[in-house]
C-alpha cells in the first residue's frame, strides 16, 4: 500500500513540475511579446486625435510617466477596442510628447533622412497629424497657423528652434516633441518644412 501512494505522489510531482514548466517556460515569451516595443509617433498622434482625445483633452502627456501611459494605455486598449499596433504607436506619441524639452539656443542635431525631401513631404509624414491638413491643428494646444498674430509672425530663429528642441506653450496640456516626434529630421529638413508652413498658412 505505501508503494502504491509513493507511485501516486511521485507521479503527481512529475505532473505538477510539467505543468509549471508550461505555464514560465511558455507564457513569459507571450506577454513580452504582446509589450510595447516600438511605434510610430504620426499614427499614434492620429488614433490619440481620433479615440482617445474627446475623453482626455484636459489631459496632457506630462500627467503620467512613460511607464504609467503604458499601464493605461493597456487598460483603455480594451475599452477603445485598438490593436497592439495602435497602442504601442499611441504610446510612442505619448512618451514622446513627454519628453522634456531643451532649452533654447541648443545646437540643432543632424540625422539625414535622405536628399531631395520636399517641405510638403516632410510636413505629411512628420506634422500633419497634430496640426492638420489645414494648418489649424488637431490637437489641444497646437497652435493655428492661418492666425495672421499667431506663431508664425514669429522669427525663423526662434521657429526653428522650437522644431529641433520641442516647445510647450503657457497653457497647453501638451508639448510639441524635439523634431516633432521624428528623430531623423536633419538641419535642412527644418528650414524646408518651415519654409513650406509658411508659404501654404502664412498668407
Amino acid at each position: 500500500m505505501k508503494e502504491i501512494y509513493n507511485k501516486f505522489f511521485n507521479q503527481v510531482f512529475k505532473l505538477s513540475g510539467f505543468f509549471m514548466l508550461l505555464t514560465t517556460g511558455y507564457s513569459l515569451p507571450i506577454i513580452a511579446a504582446d509589450y510595447p516595443q516600438a511605434g510610430n509617433f504620426s499614427n499614434g498622434s492620429k488614433i490619440w486625435a481620433e479615440n482617445c482625445n474627446r475623453c482626455h483633452n484636459m489631459r496632457g502627456p506630462k500627467e503620467l510617466k512613460d511607464d504609467q501611459w503604458i499601464s493605461t494605455s493597456f487598460h483603455m486598449r480594451i475599452r477603445a477596442g485598438l490593436t497592439g499596433q495602435e497602442t504601442r504607436d499611441i504610446i510612442t506619441f505619448l512618451q514622446a510628447s513627454n519628453t522634456k524639452t531643451v532649452a533654447p539656443g541648443s545646437t540643432l542635431v543632424s540625422a539625414v533622412i535622405g536628399k531631395g525631401v520636399t517641405g510638403m513631404e516632410i510636413y505629411e509624414k512628420t506634422c500633419v497629424a497634430c496640426h492638420g491638413n489645414n494648418g489649424k491643428g488637431t490637437l489641444p494646444g497646437a497652435p493655428d497657423f492661418t492666425d495672421s498674430e499667431g506663431v508664425l509672425s514669429k522669427t525663423d530663429g526662434v521657429l526653428i528652434d522650437h522644431i529641433t528642441n520641442g516647445f510647450q506653450s503657457a497653457g497647453s496640456p501638451m508639448a510639441m516633441p524635439p523634431r516633432g516626434g521624428n528623430i531623423n529630421l536633419n538641419e535642412t529638413d527644418i528650414l524646408v518644412v518651415l519654409k513650406y508652413i509658411r508659404e501654404a498658412f502664412g498668407k
